[in-house]
């Protein structure tokens, strides 16, 4: 509830401590709240070209909200956007009252320097080395939109902020909402892969393996189903129906591989199952057959597979969903099925609401990436997405305080928030631009929706959403 609080009411600034100029980190970037509207400094529409206005708009902790403060020596700093690598800078140096402030490229000049100086309230004076004034949100507005320009230092609380830093996974404030993603986004338990020509295929849980597929990650489309004949294999564990859940697909070796779980909603009588295909294309796909199965005697449920190739080439499946948790067994890569009877035990909860997993290597690291709590429950869905990592593939996976997952750790990367409800099985893309999270979401209609968001990484190397 206090995540929700932070992201929803007009005046969040009341529950964070003060931030004085002594205490600016410049490796962090934050969010900058005026004291009169409630609202966040942000860069108009998105947008990436010099020039563009600076405005006030209702927080949502998006990228174009937070600011880097690049020090420029005798306690003046540039502020720069995350979301488009610019400063704010007084446009073309003026020192009017009034005066546009906007982004731009960072030339160090005395228009793009500001003093932090402290008010004796917990709020913060950006003072312009050039002009001498102050950042302001224009004429004490409180509207989006609200235009932020400079003028003499009166003090107002149009002319005050507060710093809200936005830390590592977890940390209050730091959740985004998704990001833009348009045309046919209605998704369950999303996956996603690249193709060879740069488009992305996405698979994801109902009849017969829906698919879609995006030129530019952002614009989706319908592509029909992975088995549009039916999956009748799967019929002994789904009762006769053709929906079939998680599928994880991976191009590697000139072919796509895709496994993918069928089950039944509190019961463990599950099968995990394997296809190929060489294009990815609906009806192109191949059943290869069963991977691994559990019983109600199986203290494991086979379900949510995700397949992990390390950095010796030796492929992994994990999987796994409540009873003692997640697992992982050993695949042969010449037929992606199991290689031996071996089955590890990587994360668990006692028991207790744990799902989803997901693994990837980045740096010396292997991420494992679950879902906690419930989902499929519309808007009342409480999933929430927790992270460990470890130095090997197998694990000990362990969060950042150091609590094994196997033991309940994790932690927190991504949680529910305004109107974003159970954010939550979470897969992982290496894309040209960086790390990419894709999950679903539920609307406050109870409508599950694709979301996407940028992954950074903090100093010690844990992962955070944008």
């Amino acid at each position: 509830m206090i995540v929700i609080a932070l992201l929803t009411v007009v005046q969040p600034v009341v529950t964070a401590g003060p931030a004085t100029a002594a205490v600016i980190d410049t490796s962090a970037y934050y969010v900058l709240v005026n004291r009169n509207s409630g609202k966040a400094l942000d860069v108009y529409n998105l947008a990436t070209n010099d020039g563009a206005a600076i405005v006030q708009w209702t927080r949502n902790d998006g990228a174009w909200q937070q600011w880097q403060f690049l020090d420029s020596g005798g306690g003046h700093y540039r502020l720069r956007s995350r979301h488009s690598g610019k400063v704010l800078d007084l446009y073309d140096f003026s020192t009017a009252d009034g005066a546009n402030v906007v982004q731009w490229t960072d030339h160090n000049g005395t228009n793009q320097q500001f003093r932090v100086a402290d008010t004796d309230n917990g709020h913060i004076k950006l003072i312009n080395r050039n002009s001498g004034k102050a950042l302001e949100v224009w004429e004490r507005s409180t509207a989006d939109g609200a235009r932020v320009s400079q003028y003499t230092d009166l003090n107002g609380t149009n002319q005050q902020w507060q710093l809200i830093k936005i830390g590592g996974p977890g940390t209050p404030g730091s959740y985004p909402n998704p990001g833009l993603v348009t045309g046919d986004i209605g998704v369950h338990d999303p996956e996603v892969t690249k193709r060879p020509d740069g488009t992305y295929l996405l698979a994801h849980t109902g009849d017969n393996i829906p698919l879609k597929t995006s030129a530019d990650r952002t614009a989706w489309r319908n592509a029909g189903a992975a088995f549009p004949g039916g999956v009748p294999w799967a019929h002994p564990y789904t009762g006769g129906g053709n929906s079939v859940w998680a599928p994880d697909i991976t191009y590697v070796n000139g072919r796509y591989y895709m496994y993918y779980s069928a089950s039944g909603f509190g019961r463990n009588t599950s099968a995990i199952f394997l296809a190929t295909s060489t294009t990815g294309a609906s009806g192109s796909w191949t059943n290869q057959g069963l991977v691994i199965e559990s019983r109600a005697s199986d203290d494991f449920n086979a379900i949510d597979p995700n397949l992990v190739i390390d950095e010796q080439g030796r492929w992994w499946l994990d999987f796994g969903s409540f009873w003692s948790g997640i697992k992982m067994i050993r695949l042969d890569p010449a037929t992606g099925k199991r290689a031996d009877n071996t089955v590890l035990g990587i994360a668990g909860r006692g028991g207790g609401a744990i799902e989803a997993p997901f693994i990837y290597r980045r740096g010396g690291y292997y991420y494992q990436m679950v879902s906690f709590d419930f989902c499929c429950r519309g808007a009342a869905s409480t999933y929430r997405i927790m992270v460990g990592r470890s130095t090997s593939v197998t694990g000990p996976y362990v969060d950042r305080n150091g609590v094994p997952m196997t033991s309940g750790g994790g932690t927190q990367l991504l949680a529910g928030h305004g109107g974003v409800h159970g954010p939550g099985h979470q897969a992982v893309l290496a894309d040209n631009d960086g790390d990419v999270l894709f999950y679903h979401w539920y609307a406050d209609n109870g409508a599950s929706n694709l979301g996407i968001n940028r992954i950074g990484y903090d100093a010690e190397g844990w992962p955070y959403v944008y």
